[in-house]
């Protein structure tokens, strides 16, 4: 099973997004144009594949840094 949590988008490089999660930064692969740095995505296969409204976003990782025992 495979959980998707929202992170956030810190440095685009040409078609390559740096998404940071607090914990560690990951890469993405940009497939369209209309990301921007500060927006908060999914990430799924090395593909960033979806934006996500920023409060929901924030919840999500709340609710999640909560199950992991840091509030």
């Amino acid at each position: 099973m495979c959980l998707a949590v929202p992170g956030k988008i810190v440095e685009i490089e040409e078609d390559i997004a740096i998404v940071d999660y607090d914990l560690e930064e990951r890469k993405g692969k940009l497939l369209e144009k209309y990301y921007s740095v500060g927006d908060y995505v999914i990430l799924q296969g090395g593909i960033v594949v979806t934006k996500v409204d920023k409060k929901e976003a924030q919840e999500a990782l709340k609710l999640y840094k909560s199950s992991l025992g840091n509030n």
